[in-house]
């Protein structure tokens, strides 16, 4: 793991619950091999700073349950409306990088070629 729990409560400014404290735990480990896989060669801090992210987004994008994890648009009616809920770059309670986070790893979105004449 990166980034421990602490840091995560510091980004969200609140003191975790127990069972947050091992939800958090297991979405840290999840987030360090994700990272792994995108940004082997980025620097410790690179790695922190992401892990920490991806964590962040997940557990305090919201303190309020009936809202979606991730929700980045949504409307709330009542007396026979429905809710309707937009979902940004992951899925609800999905880890995920966004744009940032891969070029903090050093792996964003690049232009490759190759060829006959063109040396590695």
């Amino acid at each position: 793991m990166y980034a421990t729990v602490y840091d995560v409560e510091k980004r969200c400014k609140r003191k975790l619950s127990i069972d947050e404290i091992e939800w958090c735990e297991s979405l840290l480990q999840d987030a360090a091999i994700i990272v792994d896989t995108y940004g082997k060669n980025a620097s410790k801090e690179a790695k922190q700073l992401v892990s920490c992210n991806m964590v962040v987004r997940t557990i305090c994008s919201g303190n309020d349950e009936d809202i979606p994890i991730g929700a980045s648009q949504g409307t709330v009616s009542g007396f026979g409306y429905s809710q309707t809920w937009s979902l940004g770059s992951g899925s609800a309670g999905e880890l995920y990088l966004t744009k940032l986070d891969k070029k903090i790893l050093g792996c964003g979105s690049r232009i490759a070629f190759s060829g006959p004449f063109v040396e590695d």
